[in-house]
């Protein structure tokens, strides 16, 4: 999408790309079945669009910085998230987008809650124990396991300093 700032002004700039940044959350949204999709050809599809999708963060990111909800709305401050979450393939990206939120979230313009998935997202797809235990693995027997996590005991105080609920309260909602 190209748009004019001069001729339209700052502010419709910024709801222009907010416009954006939510149609996109809502397309990532309505594809998100296709991620584990049996068919290889909607796999694909999915992995394509997220690509796109991260590819366009980051033109936003370069002019904008994180969009905060201050500056661009709550919901496209949301899909800004989910873009960078679902950005896996692109860990740069992620890791960029988790700068940006973590100075958004010490200056107050962004929620910790936010940045404790993208951090755990990060980490995981960078090979690493994340800190929360955000980041689900798989399920065995009909139990949801997270991701190696460092100092699992401590997980739940971790997660509760940042707003997520205990983690078995967490994962009764994918049994």
């Amino acid at each position: 999408m190209t748009y004019d700032a001069q001729q339209h002004g700052p502010d419709d700039h910024l709801a222009a790309v907010a416009a954006e940044l939510v149609a996109m959350a809502a397309e990532d949204n309505a594809a998100t079945p296709r991620a584990n999709s049996d068919d290889f050809a909607d796999q694909l599809a999915w992995r394509r669009l997220t690509a796109r999708h991260a590819d366009r963060l980051t033109e936003i990111l370069d002019a904008h910085g994180w969009p905060t909800a201050d500056r661009f709305g709550a919901d496209a401050a949301r899909a800004a998230w989910l873009i960078a979450q679902h950005a896996d393939r692109q860990l740069d990206v992620q890791r960029r987008a988790l700068g940006l939120l973590e100075r958004a979230v010490a200056d107050g313009l962004a929620t910790s809650r936010d940045l404790a998935f993208l951090q755990d997202r990060t980490l995981v797809n960078d090979g690493r124990e994340q800190v929360y235990g955000t980041q689900i693995a798989g399920i065995r027997n009909g139990t949801p396991i997270p991701w190696p996590c460092e100092n699992p005991s401590q997980m739940d105080r971790r997660r509760a300093e940042v707003g997520i609920p205990p983690f078995d309260a967490y994962v009764a909602r994918f049994a």
